[in-house]
């Protein structure tokens, strides 16, 4: 059994959400993305039993980012621009790719989901003398759709 990188895990950002889809890697800057699955849950003890039942009813998936800023790239401009912009509703909403190139599948068709999520801006700047950095969290929104993703071009296909 082979270990999996995180760089076979890839977020593609749509940075045009307004105009056709504009998939955008999200990676420069970024040192870390933790999907955190939130899940939600119900405990019961039923009366004939002494332990509980735990069930996993849904789940509320977020992904915080600390990025760098870095003049020219894509997500970051989209990112400040939200920022900018104090982005609330639907102004705050635009879609992600998630590729799990460590399937088979390849660069040119590997298995992926399309997400809509809301970007909340959760704070701006950093300490004197290092890189202003910028923490955002993609907050995912509803079900996703399952299909294949090309990085080569890059687009998305349903399955």
């Amino acid at each position: 059994m082979a270990k999996i990188k995180r760089s076979l895990v890839l977020t593609y950002l749509d940075t045009t959400p307004a105009a056709s889809e504009t998939w955008s890697l999200l990676g420069d800057g970024v040192t870390t993305g933790l999907i955190n699955m939130n899940p939600k849950t119900t405990e019961e003890t039923y009366i004939t039993d002494d332990n509980a039942t735990i069930t996993v009813d849904s789940y509320a998936p977020t992904m915080p980012i600390e990025m760098t800023c870095v003049t020219g790239d894509p997500v970051f401009e989209y990112i400040d621009g939200l920022r900018k912009s104090r982005a609330v509703l639907g102004d705050a909403e635009t879609e992600i790719v998630n590729v799990w190139n460590y399937e088979t599948g390849g660069p040119t068709a590997a298995p992926a989901e399309k997400q809509a999520v809301s970007i909340q801006i959760d704070s701006f700047g950093g300490d004197g003398g290092q890189a202003t950095k910028i923490n955002f969290t993609i907050n995912f929104v509803g079900d996703p759709t399952a299909g294949t993703f090309n990085t080569t071009t890059p687009a998305f296909t349903p399955s």
